[in-house]
């Protein structure tokens, strides 16, 4: 039998451009156990992901502050706080960046995502100011949110509702905001991309980045479960 899955999208299911791999396509539709696709990005994202894959849309979205698992919403955080932070960035010259239409930010419903181009010092001098906000960088953006706000802590969540234990998971990322998921998984991956942060706290680091470490700990998972 094969474990459940925590799989993190970006720089994880990803070529080195941002595509996801078509590999994803080939090994997940058919893994015999649940997959939570846990990231940084807006709501939508990993739910369409889960439905083009023909995977129930069991999903964390935004580092935590959303998390969705059989018909069911969780929301956690403090929108209005964040969304202070970044108005407050924004009046002392920052810039969130993205373009006109913001599609980064439009489906965001407990967070706000600043691009990476933006002056980090700024915006966490401002979110330093303020209780109970952080900002955390997923090397993809800087996300402000509410502290205690993590993949982790969503995953304990979803497993509970799914009947399984977090301890179950094998958890596979390549960033500071997966640190708390692999904290929590009994099992843990940073593909050789993976930041300092994602390294340190991994069980192990891949030889390989992006989807060809994920898909090496795939092959590796089946090899185990027969």
């Amino acid at each position: 039998m094969v474990p459940p899955l925590a799989l993190d999208i970006d720089g994880t299911l990803t070529t080195p451009t941002g595509r996801i791999d078509p590999r994803a396509f080939e090994l997940l539709p058919d893994w015999d156990a649940p997959i939570v696709f846990a990231t940084g990005k807006a709501f939508p994202y990993p739910v369409a992901l889960a439905h083009f894959l023909g995977r129930e849309e069991t999903v964390i979205a935004e580092n935590g502050g959303v998390a969705y698992v059989d018909g069911e919403t969780t929301l956690v955080g403090d929108p209005d706080a964040a969304r202070a932070v970044v108005e407050a960035f924004r009046e002392r010259g920052g810039e969130v960046g993205w373009g006109d239409g913001d599609t980064v930010n439009r489906w965001r419903e407990t967070e706000v995502a600043v691009s990476p181009d933006a002056d980090e010092a700024l915006l966490r001098e401002v979110a330093a100011a303020v209780d109970d906000v952080e900002v955390v960088d997923t090397g993809y953006a800087f996300h402000v949110k509410s502290t205690g706000v993590s993949k982790g802590r969503a995953l304990r969540v979803v497993a509970d509702a799914l009947g399984l234990a977090a301890d179950e998971f094998v958890a596979v990322g390549d960033s500071e905001n997966d640190v708390s998921t692999f904290g929590v998984a009994g099992e843990s991956y940073a593909v050789a991309n993976a930041d300092a942060a994602a390294r340190e706290a991994a069980d192990a680091v891949l030889d390989e980045g992006f989807m060809d470490g994920t898909v090496s700990v795939l092959e590796r998972l089946r090899e185990r479960g027969e």
